[in-house]
């Protein structure tokens, strides 16, 4: 056991004395060979024991310096491979924070101690293009950083990397791919595991370390508590209060911050434009589940798009307005996003939803030079709610509307038989229509963007007046129908939301059909949030919106 506590096997390491001298003009980073001569015989054998610990080697010969956080993982992992321990490590990082980096200088220094006696180490990703391509470029470049490895480690079949006789392969862990036969002998990792199926770990990929109870280290962020990532830290926790061994590392920005100020800078941003509370920045910055039990708008949520304005009849002057417009006869199906109405949504036709709501904000402007937010707050105003009207009558009275309101924007459905009633309001008022096109994809992006408004407080209802009007009866509805809107999250790269109140559920008021026309009117504010906002309101018709995760992540 060397001074670490680690279980060293002394044939595994290359000997660093028989490292051939290089150019000096060939070393860019550290000059191991130099730094074994400058030492004295009472300390060479210390300094060249020294580079067996995962972090001395890095630094030395990779010139990678690990911070205190990525040290700790790096430990428990070698420790757990070098002594055969055959644990399950479960490594939750926020995003960006050095988990890919600290993953590539881990496996550079597991191809070199294996180099002589062996190994067979297999990496998965959810993908393989972009996320195992991706991996393999950080790997590549921490090879020829490191002075050991440059020019000296092969690569073949696209996939398979060795050095000596140690190797690592790099897999796909999509649902389809083909990966049986392959054996993880040394180590199994699992990238961005909660996005991996659990049904293909459990049949497919967990079998390969079985024969030699190799160490298995689940990498990734938090997501919901459903996911293989979850079950697996659930296990790890429970393992690690029985015997004492630490196998859980769930690290939060606050963590990161502590060493690396400028990240916390960053997530301070992200918190301002999307909220401490939106599932993102829960999930991907303070490394917290997403529980799945209850709806998408708890009460504390629903708490933040209190306003204090009152409704108003008509607009008021100096003011910038827009109309969000759900129309009436849209398919349930296409609403929901399917795959179905995704790819054919000319063959649906359900005439079950017959409202057409339509929310008009106030858009105001004054956050829009906070440095952090940057963003408009969103005054509901007004609502309106027609049923059983023909489309001819409908477009006569949103003419009206326009009218009145002279809104800004008119964010509008032209999804199945709305299309005719957005095409003739785009033909009539140009660049002012948004058109939206109901798709899985849109209706999460309008999801996770609307969340974003309302966690910031950006979406702020008006004041019930506290009499029988119209707009009181309308915003306790769109209330009612919030308190019944469900979600899932898939566990796919993408993590699109599916959201809406569900077909059979009734209305408490009445024991009628609930449905989310008020909320998904509402919901379009996330196309204006994307839109650049100006007193004078010369924008371009449409801009599209950025993913949140791909924002989150980066380069990578």
């Amino acid at each position: 056991m060397d001074s670490n506590g680690l279980h060293v096997q002394a044939d595994t390491l290359i000997p660093f004395t028989a490292i051939p001298r290089m150019p000096e003009a060939s070393l860019d980073v550290a000059r191991p060979a130099e730094l074994v001569e400058q030492q004295s015989p009472k300390t060479r054998i210390a300094f060249l024991r020294s580079l067996q610990r995962v972090e001395r080697f890095a630094a030395v010969l990779g010139g990678a310096q690990m911070r205190a956080y990525q040290r700790q993982v790096a430990q428990a992992v070698t420790d757990s491979v070098l002594a055969r321990r055959g644990l399950s490590l479960v490594v939750m990082f926020p995003r960006q924070s050095g988990k890919n980096f600290l993953q590539a200088q881990l496996e550079v220094y597991f191809l070199v101690r294996f180099a002589r006696v062996g190994a067979e180490m297999i990496k998965f990703s959810p993908t393989f293009e972009p996320q195992s391509l991706n991996a393999m470029r950080r790997l590549e470049a921490a090879l020829q950083a490191n002075w050991l490895t440059r020019d000296a480690w092969k690569k073949s079949s696209g996939n398979h990397y060795r050095f000596g006789n140690a190797h690592l392969t790099f897999l796909s862990a999509a649902p389809g791919s083909n990966v049986v036969g392959a054996t993880a002998g040394t180590l199994l990792e699992l990238d961005e595991a909660q996005d991996i199926e659990i049904d293909k770990y459990d049949k497919q990929i967990a079998p390969m370390a079985a024969s030699t109870n190799a160490t298995r280290v689940f990498w990734g962020t938090a997501w919901t508590e459903q996911t293989l990532l979850a079950r697996e830290l659930r296990l790890a926790e429970e393992a690690q209060a029985q015997d004492g061994l630490r196998r859980v590392f769930r690290l939060s920005a606050e963590d990161v911050r502590k060493e690396v100020p400028a990240y916390g800078a960053f997530v301070d941003e992200q918190v301002a434009r999307l909220g401490r509370t939106h599932p993102m920045v829960r999930s991907q910055y303070f490394s917290e589940e997403i529980g799945m039990e209850g709806g998408l708008f708890p009460p504390a949520r629903m708490g933040l798009m209190q306003g204090s304005h009152p409704a108003q009849e008509l607009p008021e002057p100096g003011k910038l307005y827009a109309l969000l417009v759900d129309l009436a006869g849209e398919d349930e199906a296409m609403r929901q996003g399917t795959p179905t109405a995704l790819e054919q949504p000319e063959m649906l036709a359900n005439p079950g939803r017959d409202a057409t709501a339509i929310t008009v904000v106030e858009v105001d402007l004054h956050l829009q030079s906070d440095e952090l937010v940057g963003k408009p707050i969103y005054k509901v105003v007004q609502r309106y709610l027609w049923t059983g009207e023909k489309h001819s009558i409908q477009y006569a009275r949103l003419l009206a509307l326009v009218e009145r309101w002279q809104p800004q924007r008119i964010v509008v459905d032209a999804s199945g038989v709305g299309a005719g009633v957005a095409s003739f309001l785009a033909d009539r008022f140009g660049e002012r229509v948004i058109q939206l096109r109901f798709t899985q994809q849109v209706k999460s992006r309008l999801g996770w963007g609307f969340l974003a408004v309302i966690d910031t407080g950006r979406f702020q209802d008006h004041l019930a007046a506290g009499s029988s009007s119209e707009a009181d009866r309308l915003q306790a509805l769109f209330r009612r129908q919030l308190a019944a809107v469900s979600y899932r999250v898939s566990s796919s790269p993408e993590h699109f939301i599916a959201w809406g109140v569900p077909e059979t559920a009734r209305d408490p008021e009445g024991g009628g059909l609930l449905h989310d026309d008020l909320v998904l009117s509402a919901a379009m504010v996330a196309e204006l949030d994307v839109q650049p906002w100006s007193v004078s309101g010369n924008a371009p018709l449409v801009i599209a919106a950025a993913d949140p995760i791909k924002e989150m992540d980066g380069g990578f």
